[in-house]
């Protein structure tokens, strides 16, 4: 997996690199995920805010290759600026979920976490999946206008999980 060309996304800024995840990246991905999390009152158990693996993300995605991927979207200083990934979801036939999609403050609203979705479903559909799904919660409400624009569905939770917190689940047919 390399790095996505920028020119190749018509959404991402000048200067912005989606790449994988790499190790050095882990301490400051795992900060704009509990940064976002607290922000929003979500620094509580049965959310991302403990998952075992958010402080070595490169390591759990990179563990299973033909799974999971992680993409850091890079600023032009060259300190992340926001990611997201993808796993395999059981939940649901030919499917992945998206995973950790999260954005430093001062970088939303400019098509960059479009540019990160567009990444992981071109890696989704790489390796083979059709569908992808995702859970978040109803207080993120910025966030499900932008998964609704982008044509995911809302759905019924289709087997528990282990973000308990979440109580909205959708879907998008890739």
């Amino acid at each position: 997996m390399t790095a996505i060309d920028a020119a190749a996304i018509p959404s991402i800024g000048p200067g912005f690199r989606i790449r994988p995840i790499q190790p050095a990246d882990d301490d400051a991905i795992a900060a704009i995920v509990r940064s976002c999390l607290a922000a929003h009152g979500l620094a509580v158990p049965g959310t991302a805010y403990f998952d075992p693996e958010l402080d070595h993300l490169s390591a759990y995605y990179g563990e299973r290759p033909n799974e999971r991927a992680y993409f850091i979207l890079e600023r032009p200083d060259g300190s992340v600026g926001g990611g997201a990934g993808l796993c395999s979801f059981p939940g649901v036939d030919s499917c992945c979920e998206l995973q950790k999609i999260y954005l430093m403050d001062d970088l939303q609203g400019q098509g960059l976490g479009r540019a990160l979705l567009e990444a992981v479903e071109a890696r989704a559909r790489e390796l083979g999946y059709r569908r992808i799904y995702l859970e978040t919660h109803h207080n993120l409400e910025t966030a499900l206008g932008f998964y609704g624009h982008l044509g995911f569905q809302r759905i019924e939770q289709p087997v528990p999980t282990v973000h308990t917190t979440m109580d909205r689940f959708l879907i998008k047919e890739l």
